[in-house]
């Protein structure tokens, strides 16, 4: 018998996987950096998680392909896991290579599709620069919520905090548990069937949920009669995208933006969608472009938290048109007007009726054609609040985690922020060949959100 239950991916875990067949990978990445002369060795970095692994079972589990009729594929526990099989010393960095170029290149290596999804690369650069952690998994393994619980369990236990006691949690099961068989995945998958049958009404609710989420049910005007156009406009930074992306970021005191979104009666991811339509419309003037507005697609999760055993994805998306005027006062009332008329709605739900339709497209074998050249979105904008206290491995603090998530098709640029011990840390990701001036955004960038906070 066996001594755990049978682990599917969720609906929203087979459209990544089914969506994942672009040049770039669809990976999420976080670096975690460690001051000149304050890193840990490699041998201590490996010692802790070598120490930790075991309390984050999805890291151990790679994906089976159930026989047809069997249901979804399923985490089992990879017999042949060990630690040396997943990290990796990267280091030293070339004199002239920047600590984020080399996560970047790290980032957008296809991980072995025979082990658990996920790798890790100790980067250092000598004792007077920074050394990091690239820490890479493959979005089918969590979301951006998950990989901050991923991290947190990794990391050494808070200071103070006494470790419970070894009997406080029943023991784990042994290592490696076997896979299911095949007559208990069919049973399971056609229990499965059953009660999702049962519940189509609830379903057809949640759907109808998503439709909203996305605005292409019950879209209303604003009070100046304005109402919402679902099509981005045509930009330079929209053109297909290759295997390679770029790393910049810049880091502001987390306090300063909080206050100016109080301050305006708005929210952090207000002025930072406000901040990011500034930037891009500035720095596309240099291509003789002045787009009236812009389309973000801000991910947008159906649960306040995860834990490290609860992994996956839960996200939809929320599509937000921001105006490319040049005063931010303009941009933030149009976009807090979206944000309140949201405030009630249930979240995620676009994850339901956006799988099912890219799952279509995947098996038509058109996805990468019509992500290659939608007109839905112009960027995403992904925010997460991430520890409010620092974080420490191996007894070295973790000065800055700059998150990155790989995004496929004609979005040349994208932001991922994480709030971290006090600061607010805001990635920007490029393709190098789409968004040759990645520089002088992130300055842009900068500069939009010192205007709020200065």
């Amino acid at each position: 018998m066996r001594r755990t239950p049978i682990e599917r991916i969720s609906s929203n875990d087979l459209t990544v996987l089914a969506t994942d067949r672009g040049p770039a990978p669809m990976h999420i990445a976080a670096v975690l950096e460690f001051g000149p002369g304050a890193a840990p060795t490699f041998s201590e970095v490996a010692a802790a998680l070598q120490e930790r692994i075991s309390t984050v079972p999805r890291l151990r589990r790679r994906l089976l392909a159930p026989p047809p009729g069997c249901g979804r594929p399923v985490w089992v526990d990879d017999p042949g896991f060990a630690l040396s099989r997943h990290l990796a010393e990267a280091g030293p960095l070339a004199a002239d290579e920047r600590l984020l170029d080399a996560a970047a290149r790290i980032a957008c290596q296809r991980l072995p599709r025979d082990r658990p999804p996920w790798a890790a690369h100790w980067l250092h650069g000598g004792p007077d620069r920074p050394a990091a952690l690239v820490f890479v998994a493959h979005h089918v393994l969590a979301d951006g919520l998950g990989g901050l619980a991923v991290l947190a369990a990794l990391a050494d236990p808070p200071p103070g905090v006494a470790p419970p006691p070894a009997d406080a949690n029943p023991p784990p099961p042994a290592f490696p548990q076997r896979p299911p068989r095949r007559h208990e995945l069919f049973t399971d998958a056609w229990t499965e069937r059953l009660g999702a049958l049962a519940a189509t009404p609830r379903a057809l609710a949640a759907a109808a949920a998503g439709l909203r989420e996305l605005g292409l049910l019950g879209r209303r005007r604003g009070k100046d009669g304005h109402r919402a156009r679902l099509r981005a406009p045509r930009t330079a930074f929209n053109r297909p995208t290759g295997s390679r992306r770029r790393i910049t970021a810049l880091s502001v005191p987390l306090e300063g933006v909080t206050e100016a979104a109080h301050a305006r009666r708005c929210t952090v991811n207000d002025v930072l969608l406000v901040a990011v339509a500034g930037a891009l419309g500035s720095a596309l003037q240099v291509h003789g472009e002045s787009p009236e507005r812009f389309v973000v697609s801000v991910p947008i999760s159906s649960r306040g938290r995860t834990e490290a055993g609860t992994l996956g994805n839960a996200n939809g998306v929320v599509p937000v048109e921001v105006p490319a005027d040049p005063d931010p006062a303009v941009r933030l009332a149009r976009v807090a007007e979206q944000s309140d008329a949201r405030r009630n709605a249930p979240r995620g739900t676009s994850a339901g009726p956006l799988g099912v339709a890219f799952r279509v497209l995947a098996r038509a074998g058109v996805f990468q054609h019509f992500i290659d050249h939608q007109r839905l979105v112009n960027t995403f904008l992904s925010n997460m609040r991430g520890p409010a206290e620092p974080l420490f491995l191996a007894g070295h603090r973790i000065t800055q985690i700059v998150p990155a998530s790989l995004t496929p098709g004609n979005v040349g640029v994208c932001f991922t922020v994480l709030s971290y011990a006090g600061q607010l840390v805001v990635a920007v990701l490029g393709d190098p060949e789409v968004v040759p001036e990645q520089d002088r955004l992130t300055v842009l960038l900068d500069r939009e959100l010192a205007r709020f906070t200065g």
